[in-house]
């Protein structure tokens, strides 16, 4: 159900390249003011469906509503209203900091922007270095004149599509404490990303699997879907870890993480780490940890995609 408090509704929504269906079917709402989170692998249909809400592609099927205008037959205004920061977000790096937000505003028609263009330096803390070449910025500090830029004519909603790909975990932290600035502000934000930690901090996510969407829901609701209980293994073998799990009695799903196992009983039990640990012990198996930890949104994601299969 759609409603007026919704800055987005895509319903039923429909995007083909040929053969290949990248939107399937594709229905949900974001609500306005908050933070909504794509969430998927390379080739869920993540930026195709940015690419839709901006009005870059036109739907195969369906209806899309973004703050109450068709984004294809009312580009111009769409335009207006949203600020979109691509993967391949391009600077000009022969141009200052200064120069490139100007730049940005003419686009955008903007005049007497200079009050904005201060607060978003102050707010990025690159007011100091208005004059320096884009092409001389390190990498964090290019994607927070990337997002300055997005945001130069105040639009109501920004769309960031994988915007802290390829970016040091300071600037990550840095860039997610703007984000919540922003936030506070009444801006609308919607993300797509790989990085499932970064969906816990949206106030919803959406988890997409090729092109179809698998849950929707706040990520503690989410994470409460599954039953059961959640322990980490941690072990030198991680084959054989994942191995010897699959055969405890009342495994329902293991997966591994890196080099963390997850096992999901379907039961909870009191003696369940001490139980895992004789089992590993008596399988040949050496391990070196094991806890009783929350279940992740990647728990969920893979949980969601073995109902799919099966």
């Amino acid at each position: 159900m759609s409603s007026s408090a919704d800055a987005v509704v895509f319903d039923r929504v429909v995007k083909r390249y040929g053969s290949v269906t990248a939107v399937d079917g594709l229905s949900l709402s974001i609500r306005s003011g908050e933070m909504f989170g794509l969430i998927g692998p390379d080739g869920a249909g993540k930026t195709t469906t940015i690419r839709l809400l901006c009005g870059l592609l036109a739907s195969d099927g369906g209806h899309i509503n973004v703050l109450g205008l068709d984004p294809v037959k009312q580009h111009r205004d769409v335009t207006r209203a949203v600020g979109y920061l691509s993967q391949r977000f391009s600077l000009y790096a022969d141009l200052s900091i200064n120069e490139n937000i100007a730049f940005f505003a003419e686009i955008h028609g903007m005049r007497g922007y200079e009050p904005a263009r201060d607060r978003l330096l102050a707010m990025t803390q690159l007011a100091p270095f208005g004059n320096r070449l884009a092409g001389q910025l390190s990498g964090g500090m290019k994607q927070k004149l990337a997002l300055a830029c997005t945001l130069i004519h105040e639009p109501r909603l920004i769309v960031l599509d994988e915007p802290t790909t390829g970016v040091d975990p300071v600037s990550r932290r840095e860039f997610w404490k703007l984000l919540s600035e922003f936030l506070s502000q009444g801006i609308t934000i919607v993300m797509a990303t790989p990085y499932l930690d970064e969906a816990e901090r949206c106030s919803r996510v959406a988890l997409l699997h090729k092109g179809q969407l698998l849950a929707l829901d706040q990520p503690d609701a989410l994470r409460a879907t599954l039953p059961g209980s959640m322990f980490e293994v941690i072990g030198a073998n991680h084959r054989g870890v994942v191995s010897a799990l699959r055969r405890f009695p009342g495994a329902a799903n293991v997966q591994l993480f890196g080099e963390r196992a997850h096992i999901r009983l379907a039961e909870a039990r009191p003696d369940a780490e001490p139980a895992i640990a004789a089992f590993m012990r008596n399988a040949g198996v050496e391990v070196s940890s094991i806890r009783q930890v929350s279940a992740s949104l990647e728990d969920v994601f893979v949980t969601r995609l073995g109902d799919m299969a099966s």
